[in-house]
């Protein structure tokens, strides 16, 4: 029988692999430190991983989890009238942010059942002083206060942070919690509906909406700042990570407007609308040897603070906006043009028939007649549209397109106004029948303010002036950054601007009492023009309209008066010119004119 030594080493050598007994405490404890090695050489692993491979990332993904980041908005710049009269600004609002899932544990990350009977009385207690503050009933805040899983809802927009500060302090002192605050700066209308076509409005996201609120929001918005620094549930690091990008203020725009003359020119301009039952009107004023605006008044009109309670079409501006035929107002252009090119002289005879054939149509003068002889300056006096066909029948057709589109017609003037309407020019291939139209103020469509800066030309000795409404433009530090104004250029000259002046003196002197102004001398022309009603595409009803400038012999300020489709009184010197004499008459002492020191004289209007 083998030795025990030889069976062993036979049972090896024939694969057998000998068991230990784990039954064993040392076989126990040698397993356990195998698994034990197995997982520290694991751990040992992933901690080379994080603190040395991964080491950049990771602290970068720690940080960005600890950094809060917001925006700084910047502060809307001002608008403010010729004077510095503040017209839109900006004012500390908050919006009032309710965190129902704090207020439902009364702001403890492990509430009691003391936390939990507080919470639950409160959103009704914080109601109440909502109300207190804000206005309104407990069932406007109390849906937001007690939302379910929401850590933001806005219980009321745009506050005054002076009230926010009031509410706070009582919610501090009756230790309720979840109620916060975030900027939004509120737009002010110190001055509600006065020059409000011209400024303009904010919707509810504080962007311009209308105005030059619009048209310069990006300058007036400036660029919002950025902050970001390392916070802890503690509040911010003090010695932590920190980076702030300063906001740039918007730019502040002072305007040529005076607003005070602009609200007795709103005020009056709504009488003679509500008087002769009129759809709208408008008024405005010029500086004529610059070209400014000094008032843009328009009826009806709306409160810049809520525009939500107007109608949409009385939220533009219709001095820029409304297209119209000018009717007899374009006659000064005529004259000035046909002057200018030398094929008429004011002594000039002309025989007037009572009627002219015009294409396909017989044109008439508003006074009816039978065959008259007028002077070339009874033609503009009596307003013929007769006489100032055949006279410009003189002078080819082209030329008198060219010329009006010099004085502007058929372009936007490039006042900076939204809206702004381009109105209509007749090409200069236009048929003869146009031609004949066009003299005497139909076949085109202007704007009011194209039509004031037009005539505003000629009472300037010919050179035209683009209309502007800004006066000057600063930075919130103060540095002038106003562009600079479009180049004057000279449309007629200075002769041609004179015989037409004299025309239209003539025509003021004609009218008498009137349309004169105690004291000075004025150059006008009155204008009744068919009204193309868009209900139908067709005429019906009257644009009525007067322009003047004054003092005639060296004119300083010109006014316009354009009311539409009055139900009472049927010309524009029944309706618009009273309105212009009152606003004359406040004007001239107003910018400190000197009153006329010649007596104007009539001259003949017939041979």
């Amino acid at each position: 029988m083998p030795a025990p030594w030889v069976n062993a080493a036979r049972r090896r050598r024939a694969g057998h692999v000998t068991k230990l007994p784990v039954g064993k405490p040392q076989a126990r404890v040698r397993i356990m430190l195998v698994v034990m090695a197995f997982l520290f050489s694991l751990l040992a692993g992933r901690a080379l991983q994080v603190q040395a491979l991964d080491a950049e990332a990771n602290a970068a993904e720690a940080a960005k989890q600890m950094t809060v980041a917001r925006d700084l908005p910047a502060v809307r710049g001002q608008i403010t009238d010729s004077s510095g009269l503040v017209l839109a600004y900006t004012e500390s609002a908050v919006n009032v942010i309710g965190n129902p899932d704090t207020i439902a544990d009364n702001g403890k990350e492990h509430p009691t059942a003391k936390d939990l009977d507080f919470a639950k009385a409160a959103p009704a207690k914080i109601a109440a002083i909502l109300v207190k503050y804000l206005g309104g009933a407990d069932a406007d805040y109390l849906p937001g206060l007690t939302k379910a899983n929401t850590k933001y809802v806005i219980l009321a927009k745009q506050i005054q942070a002076a009230t926010y500060d009031a509410m706070s302090k009582e919610l501090a002192a009756s230790k309720l919690v979840g109620i916060y605050r975030e900027t939004a700066p509120s737009r002010t209308y110190p001055n509600g509906s006065v020059a409000s076509n011209i400024v303009g409005w904010v919707d509810g996201d504080g962007k311009g909406a209308g105005g030059l609120e619009y048209s310069l929001n990006d300058s007036l918005t400036g660029t919002p700042g950025r902050e970001e620094y390392e916070n802890s549930p503690n509040g911010k690091i003090p010695l932590g990570s920190q980076t702030l990008t300063a906001p740039v203020d918007g730019k502040n725009y002072q305007l040529t407007i005076d607003s005070e003359l602009q609200w007795m020119v709103e005020q009056r301009l709504a009488q003679s609308v509500k008087g002769s039952q009129a759809d709208w009107g408008t008024a405005i004023g010029l500086n004529v040897k610059t070209g400014e605006v000094l008032f843009m008044a328009n009826y009806p009109s709306f409160d810049s603070n809520s525009p939500g309670s107007a109608k949409t079409e009385d939220l533009g501006n219709r001095a820029v906006a409304a297209a119209y035929e000018p009717g007899s107002v374009q006659k000064t252009l005529t004259f000035a043009s046909m002057f200018d090119a030398g094929t008429i002289d004011a002594e000039q005879s002309v025989v007037i028939p009572p009627s002219i054939k015009s294409g396909d149509h017989e044109i008439a003068d508003a006074e009816k007649h039978g065959t008259v002889t007028y002077l070339a300056r009874g033609v503009f006096v009596h307003s013929s549209n007769i006489g100032t066909i055949e006279l410009a029948r003189q002078m080819p057709k082209d030329q008198l397109v060219t010329y009006l589109q010099n004085f502007g017609l058929g372009q936007k003037t490039g006042l900076g106004l939204p809206g702004e309407a381009t109105g209509y020019l007749p090409p200069t291939t236009l048929p003869d029948y146009t031609r004949d139209s066009l003299a005497f103020g139909m076949a085109l469509s202007v704007t009011p303010i194209q039509m004031a800066a037009a005539v505003a030309t000629v009472a300037n000795g010919g050179v035209y002036n683009a209309p502007s409404i800004i006066k000057s433009v600063t930075t919130a530090d103060g540095q002038d950054v106003t562009p600079a104004k479009a180049a004057p250029r000279r449309v007629i000259s200075a002769e041609a601007s004179s015989k037409t002046l004299s025309l239209m003196e003539q025509m003021v002197l004609s009218k008498g009492k009137g349309l004169m102004i105690d004291n000075y001398n004025v150059a006008g022309k009155t204008g009744t023009a068919k009204r193309i009603d868009p209900a139908c595409n067709c005429y019906r009803g009257l644009v009525t309209s007067f322009m003047a400038v004054a003092p005639a012999e060296d004119p300083q300020i010109l006014v316009y008066v354009v009311v539409s489709n009055p139900a009472i009184g049927g010309s524009g010197y029944a309706v618009a010119g009273p309105v212009y004499q009152d606003i004359m008459r406040l004007a001239l002492p107003r910018y400190g004119i000197a009153p006329s020191t010649t007596k104007v004289t009539s001259l003949p209007l017939a041979p």
